[in-house]
């Protein structure tokens, strides 16, 4: 049975990427802040896997990350999507020190600690995938913690690739245009959702990634132009 780790698969990328992988035989290890959304997730996916456990943890904080790692135990796993994140958009004079350290805890630090811990035990032929995000290659106004936070993890997981080629552990970043999530419920401005594109079409790139022999390089997915403005 192949173990799935997915963080933030609350709602959103996360959420269809966790439907997506389902299967008879994989076990989810879901991880999510959002008891209700995380539970919703779950049970869409429960009768099409072999098991499905929630993992409910901040890792906004170190201590966050090792209880996570101790709720997934000893056992091995197959794969590891970084997808957990936090946005903060404002002019970069405002940003407060509790919302930078949120930003880095959650979206490098979080990953760096999963990484380093799961990569060296998982087993030839799996896989890392991080979804970044077109903040990783272009920075915008008013978005600089957010974009940081992506050019800092794009140039980490560019090494470990490196590192891990040799042990046949795959480490595929992914980076989509803006996509229509509920991220932007909660974000002050007119953004034009319509034009986004859905969680499912991430979800998709990133199962046709992972279906590929192990012998296909198959590392950097775009989604959307690079050049586009959030």
């Amino acid at each position: 049975m192949k173990r799935y780790l997915i963080t933030g698969a609350s709602r959103g990328i996360g959420r269809a990427i966790s439907e997506k992988l389902a299967g008879e035989d994989v076990e989810l290890l879901l991880h999510g802040r959002d008891t209700i959304a995380l539970a919703e997730t779950c049970k869409s996916v429960e009768r099409r896997c072999a098991a499905v456990t929630t993992l409910i943890h901040d890792l906004a904080t170190p201590s966050g990350v090792s209880d996570l790692i101790c709720a997934v135990g000893d056992k091995p796993i197959d794969l590891l999507v970084n997808n957990a994140g936090i946005a903060v958009v404002k002019p970069f004079g405002e940003i407060t020190p509790v919302e930078w350290e949120q930003t880095v805890g959650v979206n490098i630090t979080a990953p760096f600690l999963l990484i380093q811990y799961f990569a060296p035990k998982m087993p030839p032929g799996s896989s890392i995938v991080n979804i970044l995000s077109i903040a990783a290659k272009t920075g915008y106004a008013n978005w600089s913690a957010y974009c940081m936070s992506k050019f800092a993890l794009e140039g980490f997981s560019q090494s470990v690739r490196e590192e891990l080629r040799d042990h046949k552990i795959r480490v595929i970043n992914v980076y989509p245009a803006a996509t229509n999530t509920e991220i932007w419920n909660g974000l002050a401005g007119n953004w034009p959702r319509e034009k986004m594109m859905s969680a499912t079409h991430v979800a998709d790139a990133v199962a046709f990634a992972l279906s590929q022999p192990s012998d296909v390089l198959v590392e950097n997915i775009t989604l959307g132009n690079l050049s586009g403005s959030l």
